[in-house]
This record gives C-alpha cells, sequence and structure tokens, in this order.
C-alpha cells in the first residue's frame, strides 16, 4: 500500500460509499433548502441562518471531498492472516496490567469493541510486523509503552 492508499473492510467501503450518495444527493438538496430558505429572510449581511446554513454547507462538501479521495485511494480486501501484525489484523497485547484489543487500521473501519490503532501511527507503527510473543515498544504523549503481542487474528467484518 502506498501513503496514499487506505485499507478499507468491504463493509467499511460500502458504508462511506452509502454516506457519500446521502451526502451527494440529500444532504445537498437539504442544504439548498436551507439556504434558499434563510435568503428569503432578507439581509444577508446580518442574516445568521444564512452564515450557518453556508457553514454546514462548507463542512458537508468538505466531507465529500474526504469520502471522494478515500475512495479512490481504498484498498478494499478481507485482513489476511500471515501470522504477522498487518494492517486489518485484530492484536492482543498486555503489558501485566492492561490487556488490550486493537484493531491496527483505519479510523473509517472502526468497529463497536474494539479499540483502532491507525497504522501511522504510535501504537500501530510499533506493531507492524510483530510476531505472537514479541514485545513492541512505543513513545506516546504520556510516555514510552511496551506490550506484549499475545495474539493476532484477521478482522473479519
Amino acid at each position: 500500500m502506498s501513503e496514499e492508499t487506505t485499507w478499507l473492510t468491504p463493509a467499511a467501503h460500502k458504508k462511506l460509499i452509502e454516506e457519500f450518495e446521502e451526502l451527494t444527493t440529500t444532504g445537498r438538496r437539504h442544504i439548498e433548502e436551507r439556504i434558499a430558505e434563510a435568503r428569503s429572510h432578507g439581509d444577508l449581511r446580518e442574516n445568521a441562518d444564512y452564515d450557518a446554513a453556508k457553514n454546514e454547507q462548507g463542512m458537508m462538501e468538505a466531507r465529500i471531498r474526504q469520502l471522494k479521495h478515500l475512495l479512490e485511494n481504498a484498498e478494499v480486501r478481507e485482513a489476511a492472516d500471515t501470522g504477522q501484525v498487518e494492517v486489518g489484523s485484530i492484536v492482543t497485547v498486555t503489558n501485566g496490567d492492561l490487556t488490550l484489543e486493537v484493531l491496527v487500521a483505519t479510523s473509517e473501519n472502526r468497529v463497536s469493541g474494539v479499540q483502532t490503532a491507525a497504522p501511522d501511527g504510535p501504537l500501530g507503527k510499533a506493531m507492524l510486523g510483530a510476531k505472537v510473543g514479541e514485545q513492541v515498544t512505543y513513545e506516546a504523549p504520556g510516555g514510552q509503552f511496551t506490550y506484549t503481542v499475545e495474539s493476532i487474528r484477521p478482522f473479519e467484518g
């Protein structure tokens, strides 16, 4: 995967496509209606409804651009079981006091009940390539942390 490529599960890809379609159809129509309604209230220089609707439009269009970029640069596939941590692995790590279950993937793949570690973030980078039994150490704002990889399995979702 290149720097521009984002790994997505088929489920995450479908969810992003649905969001993109919703925003580019119903979402845009809704904003157009809000702007038209706000314009009907008179002077645009002192029209808080108009300003709010235009701001919402700008944020929505930014999200549409972000989704378009993600979808154009997505690598959609199921996670592989290679015996080492890869993007798409669910990894159980422990440091003696704390046990974490972590999905190594971008936030677009987030699932309920599992912490997500971006592959380019401190924990995700430290875990990539690790095997069961190996220790991984990374620097975070709270200090240096070391975990032992207890198990690795491909994400299925």
